[in-house]
C-alpha cells in the first residue's frame, strides 16, 4: 500500500470518527432536551403556584431556598410571569441540597398549607445571607425571620413537624431524583428540561412554549 492509499484511508477513517461522534453528540444533546411525558413527575398536585391556574405554559423549578443562584433567578423568572401576561405560571419544587436546607423547606411547606408561601419565600430569599453560614443553612434563623407573617404559630409548628410535610418534600427529592436534577435552579417548562442554563435560554424555551400552545 503506498502512501498515497494510506493517507486517504486514514482521511476516511478519521471522517467516520467525526461523523460518528457528532450523531451520537446530537442524539445525546436531543435525548436530554427531549419534553418528560409523564408531567406527575415534573408537576405535583398542591405545589405552590404563581400566576394564573388557566395558563398553558408552566415553569417547574426545582429550588433550594439556600442556593444564591435561586435567589438571584427569583426576580428573573417573576418577570417572565409579567412580560406574558395570562400565558405562563410558575410552580416551585423543592431540592434541598444544602446542609440544613431540608429543615427550611419544612417551614416553606407549612407557610403554603397557610398561602403563604410566596410573602415566605420572598423573605428568605432576600435575606438568604442572615440565615446561612457558609452555604449551610440554619433553620432556626431562618424560622425567625418569618415570626411577622399572618400565620397560626401553633398550627404552624404542628405542620413543620407534620408526617404530610415530610412526605411533600420527599416526593419532590424523589422526582428531582428520578428527573436527573443534579443542582439548583433546575427548570422544566411544559415538561421539557431546560439543558442549557442561563436566562435567556429559559425565556427561549419559554417562547418556543408559548409558541406551541396558543
Amino acid at each position: 500500500m503506498n502512501k498515497k492509499t494510506l493517507f486517504i484511508s486514514a482521511s476516511l477513517i478519521i471522517l467516520l470518527v467525526f461523523i460518528g461522534a457528532a450523531t451520537i453528540f446530537k442524539a445525546s444533546n436531543s435525548h436530554q432536551s427531549t419534553k418528560v411525558e409523564n408531567l406527575d413527575i415534573v408537576e405535583r398536585v398542591g405545589a405552590p403556584i404563581k400566576g394564573p391556574l388557566e395558563a398553558k405554559v408552566t415553569i417547574v423549578e426545582f429550588f433550594d431556598p439556600a442556593c444564591e443562584t435561586c435567589s438571584a433567578f427569583y426576580p428573573l423568572v417573576n418577570n417572565l410571569i409579567k412580560r406574558y401576561p395570562g400565558k405562563v405560571k410558575v410552580m416551585m419544587r423543592y431540592t434541598p441540597f444544602h446542609k440544613g436546607s431540608d429543615q427550611v423547606v419544612k417551614l416553606l411547606e407549612a407557610a403554603h398549607l397557610q398561602e403563604q408561601f410566596w410573602p415566605a419565600v420572598e423573605i428568605l430569599f432576600a435575606k438568604q445571607q442572615a440565615w446561612t453560614r457558609h452555604h449551610v443553612a440554619q433553620p432556626q434563623s431562618a424560622r425567625a425571620l418569618l415570626k411577622d407573617l399572618p400565620l397560626n404559630s401553633e398550627q404552624f409548628m404542628r405542620d413543620v413537624s407534620s408526617e404530610n410535610v415530610s412526605k411533600v418534600i420527599m416526593q419532590d427529592i424523589a422526582d428531582g431524583k428520578t428527573l436527573e436534577v443534579r443542582a439548583t435552579p433546575q427548570f422544566f417548562v411544559n415538561g421539557k428540561p431546560l439543558v442549557n442554563f442561563g436566562y435567556e435560554q429559559l425565556t427561549q424555551l419559554v417562547e418556543q412554549a408559548i409558541a406551541e400552545a396558543y
